[in-house]
């Protein structure tokens, strides 16, 4: 698979950039402790995370990645996760391999870099700026930035309006079928990385642009198609 050069690359957080379940998975799990419940551990929860904090808590709620916990579950149970969240959110996440490596190349290069996520700011920015990765990019859109967040295509095209691309002219790197979505609605081009969380399916099957080993290998790429 081969991609056109693109003027413009937005990277998704969660499951690209940054492996953040350690810290979820705490979270998670000292939540479901504070409300009496057995803690799920990090396995489980790494096949919930993918779709915001909001969709991780229902879905720890209930022990599984579809369907509704009681309103009053969730009303309980949110503003804790979001406690332990704000004092847990990069203490046990770390960069994947060949990230900086990806994104000092990309920088270098001139590319217009965005990160779209749909992590909320109050979480996002904290943990690209204790990372150290913050600075790479010139516009973040968080989950709680528009009124839409992926797989709608609003907070991608709110992106290449931003530094005034053409859609076609963009490229998203992504790790799940929400990202894949997002893509395709927004007539962008999609690679993914095969590590992240895509709820336990294989990327591939959501048949990518192109799949890449991980941030740093998009240079090959990029360099082809130069």
């Amino acid at each position: 698979m081969t991609i056109n050069k693109p003027e413009m690359i937005l990277i998704d957080v969660d499951g690209t950039l940054v492996d953040s379940v350690p810290d979820l998975a705490f979270c998670v799990d000292e939540m479901m402790r504070r409300l009496g419940r057995e803690p799920w551990g990090e396995t489980r929860v790494r096949d919930w995370v993918g779709n915001g904090v909001e969709r991780l808590v229902r879905r720890a709620l209930i022990g599984q990645l579809d369907g509704e916990p009681s309103v009053a579950d969730f009303e309980k149970a949110y503003p804790i996760f979001l406690d332990l969240y704000a004092d847990n959110t990069s203490k046990r996440s770390l960069l994947y391999p060949g990230v900086r490596e990806g994104l000092d190349y990309l920088k270098g290069a001139g590319y217009a870099l965005g990160c779209v996520t749909n992590k909320a700011a109050q979480f996002t920015e904290p943990l690209l700026k204790d990372l150290g990765i913050y600075d790479y990019f010139s516009i973040i859109v968080s989950g709680d930035t528009l009124e839409q967040k992926k797989p709608h295509p609003a907070p991608l095209l709110h992106a290449a309006q931003f530094f005034k691309v053409e859609p076609a002219q963009a490229l998203m790197v992504g790790d799940s079928v929400s990202d894949v979505k997002a893509a395709r609605a927004a007539d962008f081009r999609i690679a993914c990385v095969p590590y992240g969380y895509n709820h336990g399916e294989d990327i591939r099957l959501a048949k990518p642009d192109l799949m890449i080993e991980n941030l740093a290998a998009l240079r090959t790429e990029l360099e082809r198609a130069a």
